[in-house]
């Protein structure tokens, strides 16, 4: 055996496998992070804007696994991060506390708010995820009723730039956390985001092995 990709519910899973491993391990998702999904989706910004640094991502949502990884791969690069989520779905603090580190060190802006529509101004790129994510299925009427008012339409969308791109990691629950207009309008790139995923993940693998 030459390597190891692992898609775990709990992130202690992948740091024990890597604690043990003599072999490279690569975490293809865990609960606290989804780093090849990002990995994918920087590419795909940097392939739309040509460059990564000083442009502003907004992520709609849940605080969640994509968010922590988009962030923290965000503000490593340069990028300011915004954050809109409800009450009660705010990111790991501990991840914060690394996200707040990494913008020290790069100059980015690190936002957190309630409000999607202050998250999303000004951005070049506006994401959403699922609102119930694996393993939260039971907790889904709960979610709806959280998150109806962080849905990207095409009034919020309308808020970002007027080049700005609409990501998702997909699957997505159509008229959920987004509307069929912004889902295919011809800002979204979530196709690209998708097969780049193969790309991204083929270089990652050369590289580690």
């Amino acid at each position: 055996m030459n390597g190891i990709v692992a898609r775990v519910f709990r992130q202690e899973t992948i740091d024990g496998l890597a604690e043990w491993s003599s072999v490279p391990v690569i975490n293809a998702l865990s609960d606290l992070f989804h780093p090849c999904q990002a990995l994918a989706d920087m590419q795909t910004i940097r392939e739309r804007f040509g460059e990564l640094q000083g442009l502003k991502l907004a992520f709609i949502g849940d605080g969640n696994n994509v968010a922590h990884s988009l962030m923290l791969s965000a503000l490593r690069l340069g990028m300011d991060f915004s954050l809109g989520c409800p009450q009660g779905y705010s990111p790991n603090p501990d991840i914060v506390a690394q996200a707040e580190g990494l913008a020290a060190v790069s100059g980015a802006a690190l936002s957190i708010v309630h409000d999607p529509a202050e998250a999303v101004r000004g951005a070049h790129t506006v994401y959403t995820d699922v609102w119930a994510s694996m393993g939260q299925e039971q907790e889904s009427a709960i979610r709806r009723r959280d998150f109806r008012e962080y849905q990207v339409d095409d009034a919020l969308f309308a808020l970002a730039r007027p080049d700005a791109v609409f990501m998702h990691c997909l699957p997505a629950k159509r008229g959920e956390e987004v509307s069929d207009s912004v889902m295919e309008c011809a800002r979204s790139v979530v196709f690209d985001q998708a097969e780049n995923r193969l790309h991204a993940q083929k270089a990652l693998l050369l590289t580690m092995l």
